[in-house]
């Protein structure tokens, strides 16, 4: 992978409050606060954060949610909350004329240039993770140290929310067909979390 985005950090860093905001709109209502009280993070059902927020936050949640959660519970509700992750950000971080240019660029040349954006704003969203991509076919995105499975041994992949974040902006702005799989998972043993990004026909 090239363009690395960040270098490993001890000690955790921050990410975007959409990683908590957004998780708590795609939780089913009778069961978010004590989800949230759980891994505690009950201040923020009252007060939902503005601001930047520690990554093992976001890393406690997901503990929680997997635990308490079945398999197709968890991912649906991860899943959601990636799409309104995307969703926010097309509505209010990427300018509307960059969106237009993308979506009449050949895929290629926009999956690179999308690539280069989210290079940019990794820090975001990976914390003290590493964030690398590699446009191309397929492309790959991989986040090394990743917040949501950190400390996790699961035998499948844990980081529905990021894929389904990718996939959507990938479909509104590259290729309305673009599908991304989490092809290895740092809770798998694999070095990191590795998102792969193609189109159907």
């Amino acid at each position: 992978m090239d363009g690395g985005a960040h270098s490993l950090v001890p000690g955790g860093g921050r990410i975007g409050p959409n990683a908590i905001t957004r998780m708590a709109e795609a939780l089913p209502r009778d069961a978010v606060d004590a989800l949230f009280a759980e891994a505690g993070l009950a201040g923020y059902r009252r007060a939902p954060p503005t601001g930047m927020v520690a990554e093992r936050e976001v890393a406690a949640l997901h503990r929680v949610l997997r635990a308490r959660l079945d398999r197709t519970h968890y991912a649906a509700a991860a899943r959601e909350a990636g799409r309104r992750t995307a969703d926010y950000l097309l509505a209010n971080r990427i300018p509307r004329p960059v969106q237009g240019l993308l979506r009449v660029l050949p895929a290629p040349l926009a999956a690179r240039l999308l690539c280069a954006a989210i290079r940019r704003h990794a820090w975001t969203f990976a914390g003290s993770g590493a964030f690398a991509a590699r446009p191309g076919r397929p492309t790959l995105l991989s986040i090394e140290g990743c917040s949501l499975c950190r400390g996790a041994a699961l035998d499948q992949p844990a980081c529905v929310y990021f894929a389904a974040t990718f996939e959507r902006l990938f479909a509104a702005l590259v290729h309305r067909r673009a599908r991304v799989t989490e092809v290895a998972c740092a809770a798998m043993g694999d070095p990191a979390c590795v998102f792969e990004v193609a189109y159907t026909r």
